[in-house]
């Protein structure tokens, strides 16, 4: 479904766990899904923009919510 957005929450683990457990959800999802990750990790700053751009995702949004970064990415 189209409109589906999937939550990860990958707050309290270390890079590069949160980016690859965007990976695994965004490679299981439909087209056209949504995934939103929440990382608590600085880091995610940086790797999560880079793992989109590079393996085709587009990175539709990033924020910051109630001390988390929240980053929602959309499959072609």
């Amino acid at each position: 479904m189209p409109d589906q957005e999937i939550l990860v929450d990958a707050r309290g683990h270390r890079c590069p766990v949160p980016t690859l457990r965007l990976r695994r959800s965004l490679e299981a999802a439909p087209a056209g899904a949504r995934v939103r990750l929440l990382a608590d990790d600085p880091l995610a700053r940086i790797d999560v923009p880079h793992f989109a751009a590079g393996a085709g995702f587009e990175l539709l949004a990033q924020e910051e919510v109630e001390g988390a970064l929240s980053f929602l990415l959309r499959k072609p």
